[in-house]
Formats: structure tokens, sequence, C-alpha cells
């Protein structure tokens, strides 16, 4: 019974050991929450850690998490953060029961990952970034210490043990077994019958995870209050009239089909993919836009109301579809929205940038966003006439957050990752045999035009439509060649045309349909595929996202009841 007993207390001491590293890591992220609230948002530890991890990511590991995940990837990545985190401080707890400094020492060791991870992040502003994660490793460290001690067994006082067990010697050593001293047979106030400090323990540990809790809330207030700011910002943001409005929508181009996408995306529903595990919220009162580099020879920086009030150039207002490199064909990162900007033509000509081929010697825009993302887009593209813009509307809204605001760029026909810089801050001229950026350094291509895709929308995929007529409709786009013809394929009978939607502008996708007439019941394939104005058909052949976007008819199999 006595061993009974004695191997209990110790696997409940094993288990408060755990608790103690739990709680050091909680007090960790905690003080590095509030530390980080006076260095920067981005310098806390599980940002800095996660967007290094981000940046270490294999591009087909990637491509895996946005397929499963889509824009939750995001916060699966926090979370695993936090997982690995709580079983690594746990572990650390137990060690620490039999082997203290050791146990300290690896809090410390997390902590030196940490302030590296802030440190290496693109967006870092040098040691400053270190700080949240080293004071919050200190303060771990101590406090495991601390609680560590309640926990290990001491020998009583002469004063407090009667019998024969005062007359054994206590052990030696800094570090005392795990089964405690077993000379003490006595409870002595205060402790538990073999020795540790129950009651002090249980203090101990109430008065950490109170003061933590308290830090992490000061810390995440005072973010918070900065991010508060920005929101006011753009509260007070009116956008004026254009001086070039978007043309009205031709009659027909939106079709009236259940399960269709719409024309226009809700700002909601658009697509976010992003490398930001906080989304950064920017105040337009203090933003500025610099612009400077390779054959600028009149350097400037613009502010968010140059933009707004035309000191920076004529705002237009356009019908733009944007696309995701890491959509799989038939995926859902495509969206079509109404944005209002400034011609990045009219910038970069009045700093005096002259395209390569006038003789320019930059081929390469790269913009710079705030949270250290470079996008790399070439000049040429930019200032052949096409829309690009730096906007601060979109569908008759300021930017949200998600999208970007208070200032986005975005160039027609060229995937995102090429061109769709949110938060932007820098536009640096330069060539592409000069400069790699963030994508190209990972296996994507320089330049990324966007391909000629179509997808089926309705029906879904093994949807069980009844014999008769039935619609199939859906969404098909080459930014800046347009749309041609769009063509179903029922099983492996011939292509035949679909009707399409009236074209808004070359820029946007273009809705279609088709009524199919259902005879025969049981499994039937749907194909689509989308002939541009160039006349390129949509190609069959499968490719993956990697480097320059995924390629491929969309197929839909029902079952027809």
């Amino acid at each position: 019974m006595q061993a009974m007993t004695r191997s209990w207390n110790v696997w409940i001491r094993v288990c408060l050991a755990a608790l103690s590293g739990l709680l050091a890591g909680y007090a960790a992220l905690a003080v590095a929450e509030l530390v980080s609230a006076a260095v920067r948002p981005q310098s806390s530890p599980v940002v800095a850690v996660g967007g290094a991890a981000i940046d270490r990511t294999p591009p087909a590991v990637k491509d895996w998490a946005i397929r499963h995940f889509g824009t939750n990837d995001k916060l699966v990545l926090q979370l695993g953060i936090l997982a690995v985190l709580a079983l690594f401080a746990m572990l650390l707890g137990v060690v620490a029961l039999r082997y203290r400094r050791t146990g300290a020492a690896g809090v410390v060791l997390f902590g030196v990952v940490g302030a590296l991870a802030a440190t290496s992040r693109p967006d870092s502003t040098g040691a400053a970034d270190a700080l949240p994660s080293l004071v919050g490793t200190v303060v771990a460290a101590g406090l495991l210490f601390w609680l560590i001690g309640r926990l290990r067994t001491h020998r009583p006082s002469p004063a407090a043990v009667s019998g024969p067990a005062a007359a054994q010697p206590a052990p030696t050593g800094a570090d005392v077994p795990a089964g405690g001293d077993e000379t003490a047979s006595h409870r002595v106030e205060g402790t538990a019958s073999d020795g540790w400090d129950r009651r002090g323990f249980v203090v101990a540990a109430t008065a950490a995870a109170a003061a933590s809790t308290g830090a992490g809330w000061l810390g995440l207030s005072l973010n918070g209050s900065s991010a508060q700011s920005a929101v006011a910002s753009r509260s007070k943001v009116v956008l004026p009239r254009p001086a070039s409005p978007a043309a009205a929508l031709p009659k027909g181009t939106e079709l009236r089909i259940p399960g269709i996408s719409p024309f226009f995306t809700p700002n909601a529903d658009f697509y976010r993919v992003d490398t930001a595990l906080v989304v950064p919220k920017v105040d337009a009162t203090t933003w500025r836009l610099t612009i400077h580099g390779k054959g600028v020879s009149r350097p400037r920086t613009v502010t968010f109301e140059d933009l707004i009030h035309g000191r920076a150039g004529e705002l237009i207002e356009r019908d733009v579809t944007l696309a995701c490199v890491s959509n799989e064909v038939g995926g859902p990162y495509v969206g079509n929205a109404r944005w209002i900007g400034v011609r990045l033509t009219d910038l970069l000509r009045e700093v005096g940038v002259v395209p390569p081929s006038k003789g320019g010697p930059a081929d390469q825009l790269v913009a710079r966003s705030v949270d250290g993302m470079t996008i790399g887009s070439p000049v040429e593209d930019v200032m052949d006439g096409r829309d690009a813009m730096l906007a601060v509307g979109m569908n008759g809204q300021p930017l949200p957050f998600e999208h970007g605001f208070p200032v986005r760029m975005l160039v027609p026909g060229l995937f995102g990752y090429v061109s769709a810089c949110k938060w932007i801050e820098d536009i640096e001229l330069t060539t592409f045999d000069a400069y790699d950026s963030y994508w190209v350094k990972r296996s994507w291509a320089r330049r990324g035009p966007i391909k000629t895709e179509s997808r089926i929308d309705t029906p879904k995929p093994f949807a069980r439509p009844r014999q008769g007529t039935v619609m199939v409709a859906g969404v098909a786009w080459a930014q800046h060649r347009g749309i041609d013809r769009v063509e179903i394929r029922v099983d492996d009978g011939p292509w035949q045309p679909a009707d399409l939607a009236a074209q808004d502008t070359t820029d946007t996708w273009r809705q279609w349909s088709f009524p199919w007439n259902v005879t025969t019941s049981g499994s039937h394939t749907l194909t689509v595929r989308a002939t541009d104005r160039t006349g390129t058909v949509q190609t069959e052949k499968r490719t993956p996202t990697i480097p320059d976007g995924a390629s491929g008819w969309h197929s839909v199999v029902v079952t027809v009841q």
C-alpha cells in the first residue's frame, strides 16, 4: 500500500510538472504579446514563427494546405504552432522535475528560436523584433524554475520530525530524485507527506496564471488600440467620383441562373490567399508609398490623400477579374470586382520610368508590402496600356483590410503573385536578373500571365438532377484577351456551343449557360472548355499550379435520376 501511495504521488507530481511547463509557456506568450505592443505586433512569437514556417514551407505543401483548408490555412497553422508549443512546454516541465536547470535551459532555447524567426522575417525592422521572444523566455524560464521548486521533495526541519527519522542524513546534490526523501515519514506543516509543497504550488500556479492572463490581456488591448486607429481611418474614407468611371454593364452581362457565380463577387466572398498570419491594419493617415529605383529620375513619395484627391494621377474605375496562381482547375480562387484607383502608368511616367520596349533600363517592378512581401511585375505589362492601378476602392467601398487597405496594386491579365500586392508601401524599379521576388525564390515562374480557363458552377459535382432540361452554367476568363467561345461536352459526345452572356470588358470573366436536355438516367460527365479572343483554345493537358498556374478542362460527374 505504501509503495502504491508513493507511486501515485510521483504521477501526480509528473502531471503537475507538465502543468508547470504549460503555465510557463503561457506566460512566455502573454509577456511576449505585451512586449510586442511596445515593439510592433508582427514581432509576437506565434506570428513570427508562423511567418517563418510559411516562408520555409515547400510550394507543394502550401498548395496542399490551400486546397484542403482554403482561407482557414493560417488558422490551422496557428493552432498547430500552439499545439506544438504546448506539448514542448509540458515535456520541459517533466524534465525540469528531475533536472530543473536543464528544463529552464530548454525554455531559453525555444525562446531563441522565436527571436531568430522574428529577426529573419522579410518585414523585420532589426534586433528589436527579438525582444518579445527573449523577454517572454526569461520570464518563462524563471517561472518554471520557481514552480518546479514547489514540487521538489525537500528535507523537513529537525524540529518538525520526531523519531529515528530525524537522525537520518538528508540526500545531497542539487537535484533530488523524483521519488523524494523517504527518510521523512511524518507530515510537515504546509507540505505533502512525501515532502513537496502542495499548498505552495497551488498558490504559485494560480498567481502565475492570473498574472499571465493580465499581461496577455493588456498586450492584446495595446496592440488592438493601434489597429483601432487604422479602423477609424478607414471609416472616414469617402471615395470620390472617379474622373474615368466604369462603363455601365451591357444588357445581358449577368445571367439569372441559380448556382452560377454572381458577376460581381461580394467583398465578403472574394477569395483571400496571402502569407499574412495577422491581417495588417494600416492607418491611412500615416500611410506612404515611395517610388524609386533604376530609371527613376524623380523619386516620389505619395500619401493616401494624394491618391484620393487625384494629386497622384487621374482616378479611374474599372471592372477587373483577379485570379490566384494556386487555383486548381475548377477552383474557387478567382473573383470579379469593380475597383477604383490611380493608373499606375501615370505615376511611373511622372517619376521618369520608360518601358523596356522604349529603351528603359528596368524590366521589373518590385512592389513591397508592409508585411515584407515582395511581388515582381513585368514593367512592359504594367505600362502597355492596360488598366494597371493602385486601388483604393472595391465594389463601391474602401478596400477591406483583408484585401489590402489602404492601397493595393493590381494588373489585369497577370496572376496575383506577380501583380496584386496588398498593403503596398514601396515600389522599386529594377531588373529580373538583379532581383528575385518572394515567390520566384520559391520555384514559381518570374512571369505569370493568366491562362484561358473555364469552370462549371452548376450543377455541382455528384448532383442528382432529374430528367428533362438541366441548366449547366458557369464562368470563363482570359483576362486582357477576353472570352470568344465556351463549349460543353456530355460524356464522350461532341462539343456543343454554350450561350455566352454579354461581355463587360476583356479584363473580366464571362458567364455562360447550356440547357442540357437529359433523356437518359445514370451517371454522366460534363466537361467545359473555353476559347479566348486570340483563338487560343483552353488546353486539355493537366498541369499542377507550380510553376505558373494549373491547366486542364474542368469536369463534373452527376447522376441523373
